[in-house]
């Protein structure tokens, strides 16, 4: 049997003419901050799959980051990293996954249309983000730099995805930089302290903070979708003493759908 051009090819001299050689690159995302150049394959066998090749050392080291939480931590809504590839000498790799459709909901257009959805799909969404992140919990992992670029949402299915979540590490952790990566919008106090303690309540809140964006009508925060119930448990899930905090995402998603369910 003839070997999987992706899943299967441990080394590469150079990604993107070997990934032209075995079916069409149809999308190439390039000039991204992370350091990394991305493809969208299509085989003749008509699947389609996600290539993300390193081009510097920092973004090899967030690759490497990222392959060792995906042998951690599998789940539905996160797309995994199936394989990776060699490039080069050896000192780069390529992350290949599988393409899922959609829109980041970074994207103004794309977080606009998503406020206008029925609460139900946006609950849903929410709803996913939140489970998958008890697989990360239970995976003994914290999230960094989760934010909406993270959200990939699939309009016509009413589906999200996760994808990009690089930073993710083994937690509790000493914070020994300036800051964590991010966005400000959902970045804990502690998270730009250096010498804070990173743990599971750090990202109880940046999920307390997703959950406060995208049942909200607009950027300002003016204009919540949700229930006073709901509410009340963003704000406490959003608190600066992380002390103050739900104790874990478990303890967080119960409050959630408990306050979701008598909404």
């Amino acid at each position: 049997m003839t070997p999987h051009p992706l899943p299967a090819v441990d080394e590469v001299a150079a990604v993107e003419p070997y990934l032209r050689t075995v079916g069409e690159v149809f999308r190439a995302f390039r000039d991204q901050d992370s350091g990394c150049v991305s493809y969208g394959v299509l085989l003749p066998d008509g699947d389609r799959w996600f290539v993300k090749e390193a081009v510097t050392e920092p973004a090899q080291r967030s690759l490497d980051r990222a392959w060792a939480f995906h042998r951690t931590v599998r789940h539905p809504v996160i797309v995994p990293q199936l394989h990776r590839i060699a490039v080069r000498d050896g000192s780069r790799t390529a992350a290949v996954m599988p393409w899922r459709n959609g829109e980041l909901l970074h994207g103004t257009e794309a977080r606009s249309r998503f406020r206008t959805l029925p609460m139900p799909r946006v609950l849903h969404a929410l709803d996913r983000i939140l489970d998958a992140h008890l697989a990360v919990e239970a995976a003994g992992r914290v999230a960094v730099d989760l934010y909406d670029g993270a959200f990939l949402y699939d309009f016509e299915a009413g589906d999200l995805h996760l994808i990009d979540l690089d930073e993710y590490r083994t937690g509790p952790f000493v914070l020994t930089e300036d800051r964590l990566p991010g966005s400000r919008r959902y970045m804990a106090p502690e998270e730009w302290r250096r010498g804070s303690v990173i743990d599971i309540r750090t990202t109880v809140h940046v999920l307390s903070r997703a959950a406060r964006l995208l049942l909200d009508a607009g950027d300002e925060e003016e204009a919540w979708r949700g229930t006073p119930a709901q509410l009340a448990v963003v704000e406490r899930g959003t608190r600066a003493d992380p002390g103050e905090r739900y104790a874990g995402v478990r303890e967080l998603a119960a409050a959630w759908r408990a306050a979701t369910s008598g909404a």
